[in-house]
């Protein structure tokens, strides 16, 4: 199978906040995906730098990424800036948590 970045965003689909019911791709916590011969490169953030899942959060991307990887190197690079925002997160992610255009 050709690793492909919808294969990767639906692997990330898997991996959810514990303190919001909603994945981190719909989250908006992921800004960037590469996906190469060699490796796939990932660029993502939290919603706040305190985050005290954080390092559960990364392992659970990398190895989620690693399942489906085909043998590929996963980095997890955790960056903030731009900062995260309610504007990054799908209409979805915005439904399931009741914030509406009205609301935030």
């Amino acid at each position: 199978m050709d690793l492909t970045q919808e294969n990767v965003i639906d692997a990330l689909r898997s991996v959810y906040d514990p303190e919001i019911p909603v994945n981190i791709w719909d989250l908006g916590l992921v800004y960037d995906i590469s996906v190469s011969d060699n490796a796939v490169d990932i660029k993502m953030t939290f919603t706040s730098p305190t985050c005290p899942m954080m390092e559960e959060l990364l392992q659970q991307v990398h190895d989620s990424v690693m399942a489906i990887s085909g043998g590929r190197d996963v980095h997890v690079d955790l960056v903030w800036d731009p900062p995260w925002d309610l504007s990054r997160m799908s209409d979805a992610a915005r439904l399931e948590l009741d914030l509406t255009e009205q609301g935030w």
